[in-house]
């Protein structure tokens, strides 16, 4: 048991999650390290979701509520970290979310498809190996799509995700918005917004500034697209980084 004053309670209580996650067989063994990663480069962002991140989060709203068909997809890690907001987030989107895994298997499919249910959400997409399609040049189960998620999404949500796909992704035509703690990362610089944030940060405000920009309209979610440089928006993560 954890104390709550522990001083990396936070830290500690999410390193759990992610053990749990192995425990229960939808976590590959890579994933772990992955978390080890981005944990290392929260404490260089100084554990806060800086002002830039926002701005961020604030366009990648916005790109979302004005997508024709906005697709979450959703990892191992990603799952266990943040599951219900996902959910939430998804319903005030109107998107939807699919499963996509660089180490797919049937039976990890399998378990998030049965937690997501559990959950509340039923409609999960990529959990059927006869209907999936594949996106031509990516080389890794993660090519797999569903018909009327990834494969045919305008604006896409990624986290914790491989270069390539993201990539491959935009050259498709697909907006993309990733969530990546490394300005660095190939992610980073191949998606067209990029969220310098933890995800458990993160989500939760994209959910508090979805629900407020729901109501605004067209020409002001325009304004906040139009006013984002992702270029500019990583040189000011890696000045954060450097003054840490």
């Amino acid at each position: 048991m954890i104390p709550r004053n522990h001083p990396r309670y936070t830290s500690l209580m999410l390193r759990e999650k992610i053990k749990k996650a192995h425990d229960k067989g939808y976590l590959a063994d890579s994933g772990m390290i992955a978390h080890g990663r981005g944990e290392a480069f929260d404490y260089l962002l100084g554990e806060r979701t800086t002002d830039n991140g926002r701005k961020a989060i604030e366009s990648a709203v916005a790109t979302l509520l004005l997508a024709k068909n906005p697709i979450i997809s959703v990892n191992g890690n990603s799952t266990a970290l943040v599951i219900n907001e996902f959910i939430e987030l998804a319903k005030i989107l109107n998107a939807k979310i699919e499963i996509n895994l660089f180490y797919r298997t049937k039976e990890r499919i399998a378990i998030m498809k049965e937690l997501y249910e559990s959950h509340g959400y039923i409609n999960v997409l990529g959990t059927d190996d006869k209907k999936l399609l594949y996106i031509d040049g990516i080389e890794s189960p993660r090519a797999t799509a569903s018909e009327n998620g990834i494969y045919s999404a305008d604006v896409v949500l990624v986290s914790l995700e491989d270069g390539d796909r993201a990539e491959i992704l935009v050259n498709n035509n697909k907006n993309v918005i990733a969530i990546d703690l490394n300005p660095l990362s190939r992610t980073a610089k191949m998606a067209n917004i990029t969220i310098v944030d933890n995800i458990v940060r993160a989500i939760p405000l994209m959910i508090e500034i979805a629900k407020k920009y729901k109501n605004k309209d067209n020409k002001y979610l325009k304004s906040m697209i139009n006013n984002f440089s992702n270029k500019i928006n990583l040189e000011e993560s890696l000045e954060i980084i450097k003054k840490t």
